[in-house]
């Protein structure tokens, strides 16, 4: 599984304090972004894998094709401001 061009994905997984905490920061910018469940979305579990050493670790998202293993609020803003700002039109920080 591949995020297409330069578009924001967040893959998460229910229960994970990690991925509500992103997420719920995520609310407060105009950051537009795809969210993928890897319990629903096995190829989407496999992507993670790919880039987490093995393992499901969550939130991961890609920036315009790269990845992120759990990153903080502000390392997400800072990668799409250099990556994909165009995504950033009117998000709050």
């Amino acid at each position: 599984m591949q995020d297409h061009g330069e578009e924001v994905v967040l893959y998460w997984r229910p229960m994970c304090t990690y991925c509500m905490k992103l997420r719920f920061s995520l609310l407060f910018t105009r950051l537009r972004h795809r969210k993928v469940n890897i319990w629903k979305d096995p190829d989407a579990a496999a992507f993670v894998r790919s880039v987490a050493n093995g393992f499901e670790t969550v939130p991961t998202v890609t920036v315009a094709g790269r990845p992120m293993v759990n990153p903080s609020r502000r390392e997400l803003l800072d990668a799409v401001k250099t990556y994909a700002p165009h995504l950033l039109k009117g998000a709050g920080e």
